[in-house]
């Protein structure tokens, strides 16, 4: 959830959004045969000069062209945060930067009129006679609605109401027609990618979240994997007041990430650490999880536990697909090459495994996520870290640019891999210190925990029948 902003209502027509985006694509695959034609008589140095550049400028491009719609494009500038940082010259991040957090944060003005007839609509009847008290002015602001802080009549408990903005299931359904063409801009950054799988992947997770019923049953079911956790909460959720377009759960309040940040050291670590089990304990545990790991999706309580707030991006995970990721794990932190190549080459991510070195490989992958797997020691993670890490997992400028090209990225574990992604840049917002390694150990191996956290959880979990496994 992010603070309210925005000053602009949803469109929802195509027409608009159809010619800009395929303006864009036309304009582009000509420059793209431009750029291919004049490789012919240009060497290999340069011929990579010129596609890097290329990229950089297709990326602008479609931060440019989501700039231009409010519907999918305000999910799309989340689900894509991983242009965040590296694909970007040095000179230019700021700005690019700052582009990619107004699509983030971008919210629409809506009235509480407006507002008030979704809630009436979905619940079926008149406010007052649901509420005993409602507060007009929202608390917080998602990206597809905002939230309202009221009390309810029956047993005056104090709530949470989520309501949708109205139009913007049109809206994100509008642009999620010309998702395809984003995705050929996205291609010609990284032709290796399997983009209509992709797409696929992105448009099911992104209409799902505008089913607030089934963003409610994501909630329930993480509210019984950690009812009675030590250090994790997950509000109830009030099931008969849940509707497509309406969410009501428990009112949690606590201290934002804003202030969270100037907290001392060791109450940072502290926060990093839950962070870090709930986002990945969740995936590689429950083989579900939270897509959506933003500062704002948090709030510490004053008992010391941490509220996780907004399930609507959420994925769940088959067993192999999971247990894939943990022997890819176990490989890199036994600096196994050729283990780590057999299994991506059998699950798919090696279209043409011939043309990849395992080492090299080897390399590119522990890039990523070394401080979970390899580095056995406290690392305090730090922006710079999380930038070195960005880059090169997913930057032209890359060491592994070339290595990348032969790579692909399977869809069931695209969103595994963005919530990684995000959890570090928290986590490194933070400045959070602890030695990860031990700690992923605990799923990768089924080690014992050695920190204090940890052996609460192992208790919680002996006390709940839920093994590391899930």
């Amino acid at each position: 959830m992010q603070c309210v902003a925005g000053t602009e209502k949803i469109p929802t027509s195509r027409v608009r959004r159809t010619a800009t985006v395929g303006r864009l694509a036309a304009t582009e695959a000509v420059k793209q045969f431009g750029t291919r034609a004049a490789n012919v008589t240009r060497g290999e140095q340069a011929a990579e000069a010129a596609l890097a550049r290329r990229q950089l400028e297709t990326a602008k491009q479609i931060v440019s062209v989501l700039g231009t719609m409010k519907g999918a494009a305000m999910k799309m500038g989340q689900v894509m945060s991983f242009l965040d940082v590296g694909l970007v010259p040095e000179e230019f991040r700021e700005e690019f930067q700052h582009e990619l957090a107004k699509l983030r944060d971008a919210a629409p003005s809506v009235s509480f009129k407006q507002m008030r007839r979704v809630i009436e609509d979905d619940l079926g009847e008149p406010i007052h006679k649901v509420f005993a008290s409602f507060d007009e002015e929202p608390i917080a602001a998602a990206s597809i609605g905002q939230v309202y802080k009221a009390t309810l009549r029956d047993d005056g408990r104090e709530v949470a109401v989520k309501v949708q903005y109205p139009g913007v299931a049109a809206a994100v359904r509008a642009d999620l027609q010309n998702l395809d063409m984003i995705m050929r801009l996205l291609k010609r950054m990284t032709p290796q990618l399997d983009v209509k799988a992709l797409a696929t992947e992105v448009r099911e997770r992104i209409v799902e979240e505008l089913d607030y019923e089934l963003e409610a049953q994501n909630q329930r079911a993480l509210g019984r994997i950690f009812r009675g956790h030590p250090f994790i909460v997950v509000p109830e959720v009030m099931s008969e007041l849940s509707r497509e377009r309406v969410l009501v759960s428990e009112l949690v309040e606590g201290v934002g990430f804003e202030e969270l940040k100037k907290a001392p050291q060791a109450e940072r670590d502290r926060l990093g650490e839950i962070v870090f089990r709930f986002f990945l304990g969740c995936l590689y545990r429950h083989r579900q999880f939270s897509g959506d790991p933003h500062p704002g999706n948090f709030l510490a309580l004053r008992d010391g536990r941490v509220a996780f707030l907004d399930f609507g991006l959420f994925k769940r995970m088959d067993a192999v697909a999971v247990d894939l990721e943990i022997a890819a794990q176990r490989a890199v932190s036994e600096h196994d090459a050729k283990a780590l190549h057999e299994l991506l080459a059998k699950s798919g991510f090696l279209p043409h495994p011939e043309r990849v070195d395992p080492d090299h490989l080897l390399d590119y992958i522990e890039d990523a996520i070394w401080w979970y797997t390899t580095a056995d020691e406290v690392v305090e993670l730090t922006p710079e870290i999380a930038t070195a890490v960005l880059i090169e997992s997913s930057d032209v400028r890359s060491s592994h640019f070339r290595e990348m090209r032969h790579q692909d990225m399977r869809p069931e574990h695209l969103f595994g891999r963005r919530m990684e992604m995000l959890t570090l840049a928290v986590l490194a917002q933070l400045r959070a210190r602890a030695n990860w390694h031990r700690i992923a150990r605990e799923w990768m191996y089924g080690d014992d925990p050695v920190t204090e956290l940890g052996r609460q959880e192992a208790e919680f979990y002996g006390h709940a029948g839920v093994g590391a496994a899930g």
